[in-house]
């Protein structure tokens, strides 16, 4: 055998081997192992609000003391009180590990989901290695959030979307009562799916029920406390629209500073004009959901086949809720994940552009945060720059998939409907997976 001939039967030995669940599972492990021991060692305190904050509300329920959400107003919907209880099972003193195991033992089962019992198809490879990728790049915020808890509910609820819709209504509802950005998953499939009627019908039957049991645990108006805990919020440094005045300290302004809000806890910008557009982001969030609620439905009207809409429909939703945000915190950028998996599952070619920038996305978000925030909390122009170019990366996004539904409504997209439905039917079938 020839140099050359060894040289290509060891790269396709090498390809087998990667495309295997073997090297999937493999990577799996390596990439949580990493996040796990940035998380615990790294610098710039990546688990703070999850051992500072989660762990003293989790202590004071299990202590009869007080139970966010129910006996006081809180920040995030009833449910996610449940992890942060859960992840106390080995005591305070393993409250960090063990939150990190149950994030973990989630993606897992979500990761189970997407490559499947059967056949691994290149598109699910190419989903799975990307999903870790994304991962890595964007690092210790992936797994040190609220955040972390709802992804692999929304993963798993897009990819059963088709060929389960009330049981993806079910995981996306939970996902909503964790952190509420889920919910804009549920409206995306009740615009694209058929059995809108029996999804809506789970979610607010689910919903209900959510809600008769915080009543009764004695929540009273808290259960739906975090409507106005975060309305009551000021414009955070992270987000978008928080970037124009974030140049203006570099520039040198003496009336725009940053400010540490001891009750939310977070750093916000105090100068003129913020708490204006702190309260433009509700509107203006409302007015973008609008719009892409009008778009999809017009997709459905003209008869877009479901696997061609919903991930472009979720994405949209997603990105909305990201650039028209008061908070924008760094682990909202692991809310990308769902929809780019399931676009990557679907039409792998077509989300090649929402995947790369996604990553990009990760990647600045990772490089921000944790290790050198306190560059961003003094304005570092450098800093500044790297958020700017986050939040223009995040409109890009917003075109695209703005653009993608436009197009669904086409006489080009009719033609192509009849040869994109087989082959979306062959891959949204997960039950033979």
């Amino acid at each position: 055998m020839t140099d050359g001939a060894r040289r290509e039967a060891s790269a396709h030995r090498l390809r087998r081997f990667l495309g295997s669940r073997a090297a999937l599972w493999t990577g799996f492990a390596l990439v949580h192992a990493a996040i796990i021991w940035l998380n615990l060692a790294a610098p710039g305190y990546p688990l703070g609000d999850v051992t500072a904050v989660y762990r003293h509300w989790a202590e004071n329920a299990a202590h009869g003391w007080l139970r966010m959400g129910i006996d006081a107003p809180w920040v995030y919907p009833i449910l996610a009180f449940a992890p942060m209880t859960v992840a106390l099972a080995f005591g305070s003193a393993w409250y960090a590990q063990t939150w990190l195991a149950i994030v973990t033992v989630l993606n897992a089962l979500a990761f189970g989901v997407l490559i499947g019992r059967a056949g691994l198809s290149r598109p699910r490879r190419i989903a799975a290695w990307w999903w870790l990728g994304f991962l890595a790049l964007l690092g210790p915020i992936a797994f040190g959030r609220i955040d972390a808890i709802t992804v692999p509910f929304a993963i798993t609820g897009l990819l059963w979307a088709a060929g389960r819709p009330r049981v993806a209504a079910v995981l996306l509802t939970i996902g909503a009562w964790i952190k509420v950005w889920p919910a804009a998953l549920v409206a995306a499939l009740v615009i694209a799916v058929r059995r809108r009627l029996e999804v809506l019908t789970v979610a607010v039957s689910l919903s209900v029920g959510i809600l008769g049991v915080s009543l009764l645990a004695g929540a009273g108006e808290n259960a739906v406390g975090f409507v106005a805990e975060q309305a009551g919020r000021g414009l955070q440094i992270e987000a978008p629209l928080a970037v124009g005045w974030l140049w203006q300290i570099v520039a040198g302004s003496k009336s725009v500073r940053i400010v540490y809000d001891r009750q939310i806890l977070t750093f916000q910008i105090d100068g003129p004009g913020a708490d204006a557009a702190a309260a433009l982001t509700t509107p203006l969030m409302a007015l973008g959901v609008l719009v892409v609620v009008l778009i999809g439905i017009r997709a459905v009207r003209r008869g877009a086949a479901f696997g061609r809409l919903l991930p472009p429909l979720a994405l949209s939703f997603v990105v909305v809720l990201m650039l028209a945000n008061k908070v924008g915190s760094p682990q909202f950028a692991t809310w990308l994940a769902a929809p780019v998996i399931l676009g990557l599952v679907l039409r792998p070619a077509r989300f090649a552009v929402p995947a790369l920038v996604a990553a990009s996305i990760a990647l600045l978000t990772h490089i921000i945060y944790p290790y050198w925030y306190g560059w961003l909390l003094i304005a570092d122009p450098a800093f500044v720059f790297m958020l700017t170019i986050k939040s223009l990366l995040l409109v890009v996004l917003l075109v695209w998939g703005i653009r993608s539904l436009w197009k669904l409504g086409s006489s080009r997209s009719q033609r192509s409907l009849v040869r994109d439905v087989g082959a979306v039917s062959t891959t949204m079938d997960l039950d033979d997976n």
